[in-house]
């Protein structure tokens, strides 16, 4: 049985690889020249490489991490120290950290915490945990139901101390949805807790060794396209076509310089893109029905990512790092994380700038300079004398603008994520932003993924030449006909 995927994503790449599994016959459509989506890479004319985004990869992930296993790649993961660690404002160019001992979950939390007295009080860290523990006891249930507050209203409502939003929480927010805590649903944020808490190695870092593009989307694609699957790269998807009925007819190609455009036929479509560009081909037909309906409740956020490359070593940290700046989100030396940017002599730094609504418009120009200003707190001792000889120089960066990333979490946006299956027969929907448990990550990519490929796998049994097992799978809950 044929399926044609729309977008050569995670997301989309990870459904095609368990539908291949699964004795399913995938054809991927990229309408870029590379593959990724929101994990894409590109390399310059001196051979570095520029993301689209600063991914970290964390122990709380097992469906990417199985993937990695299933895919002979976990070498490619390199773990770092089991630590969060914290730029300090008031104490330019110092850092604050949370360690996380050898011990039991939620114990080995609870320790880091205690541990750390630079940036919260004992009475803070006791209002916090009591705080935390309803969602510890209640779960998911409770965490799904958080959704209705913006996280900054939760600890209101918890009698937590605001000082430990402006300490803490600001710039986890900015890391994990790219907006600040009074905008935030307070589900991200008891997501990610509850997950870092209750798994022992749950906050636990890994960077990937190399590009995003060739150390992880290419493996996905070679074991596709081993297995009768098919990739293909600067495919667009111009039009759903539709049959009398509403169903999917096939899916129109736009050609490129100068060719024809090509209907491609198959027994099932899935949509892979991101909500935005899906949103904007939503066949008209389609847009009375409920459940497509409820997509308009969810958008991309912007997102900007920096690379910056120094004629001087700035850091030894081999670490994500938390910048607590108003500008930046987290930033990283990838000349010391990843094997693949090391350079002993010389820093690449990879930064988020967030939010980023306000900069999106701006000029890549604009943006360095801003940026250039904030490293000048970050790392005081290599531009305390910024514009003098003995300063740390900017060899190149590059600026990567994504106007539309993952959909924009503040509160309430859970009802209206779609689960996989639509109620159009033979269409499907896979994607970070539809219902699965870890909302927009690279890990929810990969598990909607899964749950798209289960759910084609459920509906069409006649065409399994095996029984497509996912250990990590949760169900969805159709929120958006809720």
């Amino acid at each position: 049985m044929r399926v044609v995927i729309a977008g050569a994503g995670l997301a989309g790449l990870a459904c095609a690889k368990y539908l291949t599994d699964a004795g399913y016959t995938p054809v991927v459509l990229e309408r870029r020249d590379v593959l990724g989506g929101k994990v894409a890479a590109w390399q310059d004319a001196d051979g570095d490489w520029y993301e689209t985004g600063l991914h970290i990869f964390f122990g709380a992930y097992p469906n990417m991490l199985q993937l990695f296993r299933e895919l002979g790649i976990e070498d490619r993961l390199q773990w770092k120290e089991h630590t969060m660690i914290f730029n300090q404002p008031d104490k330019p160019g110092t850092y604050s950290r949370f360690d996380f001992p050898n011990l039991p979950a939620p114990l080995n939390g609870i320790v880091a915490i205690l541990r750390n007295n630079d940036m919260l009080t004992w009475p803070e860290k006791i209002r916090f945990g009591i705080g935390l523990i309803p969602a510890m006891l209640q779960g998911q249930k409770y965490v799904e139901a958080m959704d209705k507050y913006s996280w900054t209203e939760w600890l209101r409502q918890q009698r937590i101390p605001e000082r430990v939003n402006k300490e803490v929480f600001i710039a986890m927010s900015k890391s994990l949805n790219f907006i600040g805590p009074d905008e935030i649903s307070a589900t991200i944020l008891l997501t990610a807790l509850n997950r870092f808490l209750q798994e022992k190695h749950g906050s636990k870092m890994a960077f990937l060794d190399g590009s995003p593009t060739e150390r992880l989307c290419q493996p996905l694609v070679d074991y596709i396209t081993e297995r009768g699957g098919e990739v293909r790269l600067s495919a667009p998807l111009k039009e759903i076509l539709l049959n009398p009925d509403g169903t999917v007819q096939g899916f129109l190609i736009q050609g490129l310089d100068g060719a024809a455009d090509e209907v491609l036929k198959a027994d099932l479509y899935v949509s892979a893109m991101p909500v935005d560009p899906f949103k904007a081909i939503l066949p008209t037909h389609w847009k009375a029905q409920e459940f497509f309906q409820k997509l308009e409740g969810l958008e991309g956020v912007p997102v900007i990512n920096l690379h910056m490359w120094f004629d001087r070593k700035l850091t030894d940290i081999d670490h994500l790092l938390f910048s607590r700046s108003s500008l930046l989100s987290v930033y990283a030396d990838m000349s010391n994380t990843c094997k693949a940017y090391a350079n002993p002599n010389r820093s690449m730094l990879e930064l988020v700038l967030a939010p980023a609504k306000d900069w999106i418009g701006k000029s890549d120009e604009e943006i360095v300079a801003a940026t250039m200003a904030e490293l000048e707190k970050l790392f005081p001792s290599h531009f305390g004398h910024f514009g003098k000889e003995d300063s740390a120089r900017l060899l190149k960066s590059r600026v990567v603008k994504t106007p539309r990333s993952v959909y924009k979490a503040i509160p309430g946006r859970q009802q209206y994520r779609p689960s996989q299956t639509t109620p159009i027969a033979n269409f499907y929907l896979t994607g970070d932003y539809t219902m699965q448990r870890y909302l927009a990550s690279m890990e929810g990519a990969v598990l909607s993924g899964k749950l798209t490929a289960q759910a084609i796998s459920v509906a069409h049994p006649e065409a399994n030449t095996i029984d497509l097992q996912l250990p990590n799978f949760q169900p969805a809950t159709n929120a958006a006909t809720a």
